[in-house]
């Protein structure tokens, strides 16, 4: 009995420690299972976020290509604008010396037209002008012929033109 009861003692032993080795490896598996899910779902995660990553940065990259596209055609274009600018500087400063030789060669006619004709039909016609354009045409001309000229105008209206020519050469000698 004694060897039945030994027997019995070490049945029961084995039995007992062949269960707990099965229920660990049964608790190991499941926790791996669920580790492994967890890893998937890190991983599905991280290509997600790098796919993400990879979409903003060539976003980020074509806008900023966009962004110097523009730049340059609007320096191009200031560029074009500054040329347009000293362009048409340059058309006014010449059209101004083009009026101004035109003016000049226009009173030089008048001078010389008015140098030619006798005192007293030029003083008949400067006298019914404005004082100041008398004294413009009278400017012009060389002081010999503009004495002439005024001692055969009326002498209000010599004075008054007098007065005029005096203040427009003291405004060119300003």
């Amino acid at each position: 009995m004694r060897i039945w009861l030994v027997a019995l003692l070490f049945c029961g032993v084995l039995w007992a420690e062949g269960t707990v080795p099965l229920e660990c490896n049964k608790i190991f598996e499941e926790r791996k299972q669920e580790l492994e899910l967890k890893l998937e779902e890190v991983d599905e995660a991280r290509q997600a976020y790098e796919a993400l990553r990879d979409a903003t940065e060539a976003m980020f990259k074509k806008k900023e290509a966009l962004l110097a596209k523009k730049e340059a055609d609007l320096n191009a274009t200031r560029r074009e604008l500054e040329k347009k600018e000293k362009q048409i500087a340059a058309m006014l400063e010449e059209n101004r010396k083009t009026l101004e030789a035109i003016r000049k060669a226009k009173a030089d006619k008048i001078a010389r037209t008015y140098a030619k004709m006798k005192a007293s039909a030029a003083a008949e016609i400067l006298a019914n002008m404005p004082v100041q354009k008398a004294a413009g045409i009278l400017k012009s001309l060389k002081p010999k012929v503009v004495g002439q000229i005024l001692a055969k105008m009326d002498p209000q209206k010599a004075s008054a033109v007098t007065l005029a020519l005096e203040g427009a050469q003291g405004k060119s000698s300003d």
